[in-house]
């Protein structure tokens, strides 16, 4: 995997540009500006780009938003302290993940392979975040990530009810497949299955969809 490091806190850049270059990552590139970042992309052309949001002259969510514009295979994740609002703005500009920079190098690591497989990765934090969000704001902006789930004709099975309730709930495929005594390429045709059934584009828009059902238990909230 080659990924593109964007972040102008150079500490924070050079310890993981260290950690993920021991690992086997090659590391093509580090900057510190979103106009610096769409270079970069143009010159290296990565597999993955580890964004950070807040960032001088263009920050991640609009160098984002240009670098999918051009270049819609590369993905994209965003790595920021703080979870908040802008989760939805990311998603919407093509990311392919939101992670915090609270994660142990290890999770970082499964985390980047799970993106390799096709999926969209969150930190475990954020279910619980958007579950908190979506309970005390207007969450119109949001659930519009679900499309016209209103108006869907193809109920779920209880199967993809149960596999999508664990997704939503911030576990991997990997976990998901082990609870449910299925292989992970079951539980990907499960997914897929669910997203086409929904008319739904993607994991993040499934999760949305499992909110807004009331899909997502009780328990999850606190």
């Amino acid at each position: 995997m080659r990924v593109l490091l964007a972040d102008d806190h150079c500490l924070f850049s050079s310890g993981l540009q260290k950690l993920l270059e021991a690992s086997g990552i090659t590391v093509v590139d580090t900057v510190k500006n979103g106009f610096a970042a769409i270079e970069s992309v143009r010159n290296y052309q990565p597999d993955v780009v580890l964004m950070d949001l807040e960032m001088p002259e263009c920050d991640g969510l609009k160098a984002t938003q240009f670098i999918k514009t051009e270049f819609p295979a590369i993905k994209i994740v965003i790595l920021t302290m703080n979870v908040d609002e802008r989760v939805f703005s990311a998603i919407k500009n093509g990311a392919s993940g939101y992670l915090l920079k609270n994660l142990e190098i290890g999770e970082l690591l499964t985390l980047l392979e799970s993106l390799e497989q096709g999926q969209t990765i969150f930190s475990p934090e954020l279910a619980n975040w958007l579950l908190q969000e979506f309970d005390t704001n207007d969450i119109g902006e949001a659930f519009e990530l679900a499309e016209t789930v209103s108006h869907v004709h193809s109920p779920l099975t209880s199967r993809q009810k149960e596999i999508l309730l664990h997704i939503a709930s911030g576990k991997t495929y990997k976990e998901v497949g082990a609870i449910c005594n299925i292989t992970v390429a079951t539980v990907k045709f499960h997914i897929n299955e669910i997203l086409e059934r929904l008319h739904l584009k993607n994991r993040a828009q499934a999760i949305a969809y499992a909110i807004q059902a009331n899909l997502v238990s009780d328990t999850n909230k606190k």
